[in-house]
Parts: structure tokens; sequence; C-alpha cells
């Protein structure tokens, strides 16, 4: 049985401010990664129930990291990350699999209602 969350997001900062959220309402994180190509080798190793998911990343950004992650795992369960205005992005990363999506600046109770939402 897959558990835990891998946060993905190229900026510490940011990665800490959803691990405090998780953690805090007692969500395991199992992992972190700071890029897209990260990610995909985490996900592999860890296969974590969840994955929570920034578009913008340099080396590989979310939506292609999203698309290798399905390809490899049709099942995964991953909600992407965005800033204002990356709605275009956000649709094409719903297309390409994604159960939901949470904006930045991360407003905690919506973070943990996409969580809750896409382990269900």
């Amino acid at each position: 049985m897959a558990k835990g969350i891998l946060i993905v997001d190229d900026a510490a900062f940011m990665r800490m401010v959803i691990k405090n959220i998780l953690v805090k309402e007692g969500y395991e994180v199992v992992g972190e990664a700071a890029d897209g190509k990260e990610a995909v080798a985490l996900y592999n190793d860890l296969k974590p129930a969840l994955v929570l998911l920034d578009i913008t990343m340099p080396e590989m950004d979310g939506i292609e990291a999203l698309k290798k992650i399905i390809a490899a795992d049709p099942q995964a369960k991953v909600v992407m990350c965005s800033a204002l205005g990356q709605s275009s992005m956000v649709i094409e990363a719903i297309q390409a699999g994604a159960r939901d999506y949470i904006v930045k600046p991360f407003q905690p109770d919506r973070v943990l209602e996409a969580v809750s939402k896409a382990l269900k």
C-alpha cells in the first residue's frame, strides 16, 4: 500500500511551507524534490500515495514530470501547484492526469482539501 506524500518545488521555502501544513495534519512526507527529473526518479523509488508537483521548475517542468509519472504509473495521484496566471498550464496538467491543483500563495485549508480529495 502506497503511503506518504512527495513534495516537488524548486523553492525550498515552498516545500517547507507545504510540508508544515501536511505534517501538522498528520500526513507523512516521504520525500522532496527540487525539479521534475528528481521528482520522476523519487516517484519510482518511493511510490508515494500522492505527489504535490510544482508546474514551473528548471531541468524538467511539472507538466513533463507529470506525464512521465502517469506513463510509469497510470494510478498515480498528482496535485499540481501553480502560481496565479498559469491557468492554461493547469488545464494541460488536468488533461494529462493531475487530480487537482492548488495556487500559490498556499491556503492551508485548500491544500488539505486537495490532498484529502486526491487520496480518496
